[in-house]
């Protein structure tokens, strides 16, 4: 079974562009990154809310993924654009509730 989830975030509003230019940054490394199945950011409804779906072949896959040297300085610039904490909500594929 994919390690997989969504995480939601409001991001401050004079830093909104600065955070979709690293977002699009991220978003063209991951497919480069072994054990990354799917790694993509959306715009919410409710202005300033961002979210980003994550799939990884397994949890080691996805720390890897936070490990990765070309990641961390990208990580670190996002979360100082963002306002406040952000939610994580995993995701089970339906087979797994059979």
């Amino acid at each position: 079974m994919a390690f997989s989830f969504l995480s939601r975030f409001r991001i401050r509003a004079d830093k909104e562009a600065e955070f979709i230019a690293l977002a699009r940054e991220m978003e063209a490394l991951a497919p480069s990154e072994p054990g990354t199945l799917a790694y993509q950011f959306y715009r919410l409804a409710e202005p300033g809310m961002f979210a980003v779906y994550e799939r990884f072949k397994d949890e080691e896959a996805d720390k890897a993924h936070m490990a990765y040297p070309h990641n961390q300085p990208l990580i670190e610039r996002m979360i100082a654009c963002m306002d406040g904490s952000y939610t994580r909500e995993l995701l089970y594929d339906l087979e797994a509730g059979a």
